[in-house]
């Protein structure tokens, strides 16, 4: 889904063509119909199953957007000649990135693009955020998150993120904190790559956001279209990538390609 960052997220559901307004459906029984169709979000291939939330299999063993050190950044392998798309990777990963503190289910570390700011927080379903760090490349930011790892959560849980808001956290203090205690590993980044590698962003602005949920769910069901193609329930919110049910919850970026159809029932 898009969001549009605002007094609460704005979130669209792109369907072929058409963009979807999801807010304006909050309240109301939605029915969700996949007709078993998938094509590759990279190259529109019918595909019978989807890889790395979209993809084709040839295209998850070609494109370096699905390598595994997309998940893991401090194991880009660029540098080495051996990026399977170097052209994307000059683009996507031999630029500017931003090092975060958010609060989702509790504090984590997290990274983005610096481009995609506030994009990622938004579909990680933090409450606020605030970057830290500003790092000359993919690599870097994989460095600097896995020196923090050892003092903070780097993933959320989403069952408690859909749950609720999180208590809310002093993000500077935190900044602070994990800084003097990370000084060190720090140090050495900058020894190995450069003092201008790592820039630390000094009270840089904390962003709050707010989501439009009408009822969190007190437990947490999860949808899956591939054993069950009907979804039905009333909208009781959207928060990160997930639509709320009242029966249930789905993560609509897991089916990036899927053939949806979407329809109010009366």
């Amino acid at each position: 889904m898009k969001t549009s960052l605002g007094a609460q997220v704005a979130y669209s559901l792109p369907l072929g063509e058409n963009e979807i307004p999801m807010n304006a459906l909050l309240g109301k029984s939605l029915q969700l119909q996949y007709d078993g169709l998938i094509n590759c979000v990279a190259c529109d291939r019918k595909t019978n199953k989807s890889f790395s939330q979209g993809y084709c299999y040839p295209c998850f063993r070609r494109l370096a957007q699905c390598d595994t050190c997309i998940m893991s950044p401090e194991k880009c392998h660029f540098a080495a000649g051996t990026c399977r798309e170097p052209e994307w990777g000059e683009t996507h990963c031999m630029i500017d990135h931003i090092v975060y503190l958010a609060n989702t289910s509790g504090l984590k570390v997290g990274i983005t693009r610096h481009g995609q700011v506030p994009t990622r927080w938004m579909d990680q379903g933090a409450t606020q955020a605030q970057p830290i760090f500003r790092v000359d490349t993919r690599l870097y930011s994989g460095i600097v998150e896995t020196l923090f790892k050892d003092h903070v959560a780097d993933k959320t849980s989403w069952q408690a993120m859909l749950k609720g808001d999180a208590d809310p956290v002093d993000l500077e203090s935190e900044r602070q904190r994990l800084v003097h205690e990370c000084q060190q590993g720090l140090e050495q980044v900058r020894e190995q790559y450069g003092l201008q590698s790592v820039t630390e962003l000094v009270s840089a602005e904390e962003t709050r956001i707010a989501y439009p949920v009408l009822e969190h769910p007190t437990k947490v069901k999860s949808f899956n279209l591939d054993k069950t193609p009907t979804v039905e329930g009333t909208l009781m919110g959207i928060k990160g990538q997930y639509l709320i049910f009242d029966t249930g919850v789905i993560n609509m970026r897991k089916y990036g390609g899927y053939h949806l159809a979407v329809a109010e029932i009366n």
